[in-house]
């Protein structure tokens, strides 16, 4: 498990570098727009996929960069899970919605974006989304998987995952900022149960799990969730929407943890080959 501390600790050391330069920058240009700002940005965000392979290359497996690229392209699963990665978040807002109105009498706000924008905007981030996913499915999940099994690593990862998003709820102007840390990191818990599910039952593709992550980002505003303005980053208060889709995402998360695959063959031979 040394080798998955190390990618912990290097992954947040460089990430956090790098995004709270980022904060610093923009707060001395008063929130304009800074070119050096958004490298950083980016830097931080494709950091997991960076120290997992270079960790992966460092351990002496020559093959261990290219097994995480290829099921980074492993197309070959069922079509099923193709349509529960895309619509798993829509299903879940589609839950929130009548939920909202059955409590209230009231629809909860909508978004504005058409179906056709939102499903060329999930081509597009999906593989943006390897920068993250070769590190926390890729690398992390399956290491931690192959000591205390899927179901409790997939508890590990999304904690983990979670915590490392810290920075951007003090970065002005992004989605996350002055919203609620701790109800965040709930939601990213039980996202992280469903991805592992799917991750399981698709024998590791990557490719599917940066599907559903970009599905997640390009779906969450369907119903506006966003907490109430000024809201501080480690306060509990939150908007009716956002408990909505925490507890709803919990429900699913509950069925996917019982029901969770066992690590995937060959995850459990990467790790006894030393790849990991």
């Amino acid at each position: 498990m040394g080798s998955v501390f190390t990618f912990f600790s290097l992954t947040y050391l460089i990430s956090w570098s790098c995004w709270f330069a980022a904060i610093a920058i923009l707060q001395r240009v008063s929130g304009q727009p800074s070119p050096v700002a958004w490298l950083l940005l980016m830097a931080g965000t494709i950091t997991p996929a960076v120290v997992a392979l270079v960790l992966t290359a460092y351990s002496g497996n020559k093959a261990g960069p290219r097994s995480f690229l290829s099921r980074v392209i492993q197309t070959s699963v069922s079509l099923r899970w193709y349509v529960f990665a895309i619509f798993y978040m829509p299903a879940i807002k589609g839950a929130v919605a009548l939920s909202h109105l059955a409590l209230t009498g009231e629809w909860p706000p909508f978004g504005e974006e058409s179906p056709v924008v939102i499903g060329i905007a999930i081509l597009l981030s999906t593989p943006v989304q390897s920068g993250e996913e070769i590190g926390w499915r890729g690398y992390a999940l399956p290491a931690i998987a192959a000591r205390i099994g899927l179901r409790s690593a997939s508890i590990v990862v999304g904690l983990v995952w979670g915590a490392w998003h810290l920075p951007l709820f003090f970065l002005p102007g992004a989605d996350k900022y002055g919203q609620s840390f701790p109800l965040y990191v709930t939601g990213v818990v039980a996202f992280s149960v469903a991805i592992a599910w799917l991750y399981g039952h698709t024998q590791g593709s990557l490719l599917l799990a940066m599907l559903m992550h970009s599905s997640l980002d390009q779906t969450i505003g369907i119903v506006s969730d966003i907490l109430r303005p000024g809201q501080k980053p480690f306060a509990l208060g939150a908007s009716l929407p956002f408990l909505l889709t925490v507890a709803w995402m919990w429900v699913t998360a509950g069925y996917f943890f019982l029901k969770m695959p066992p690590l995937p063959v060959a995850d459990r031979a990467r790790f006894k080959s030393g790849l990991l």
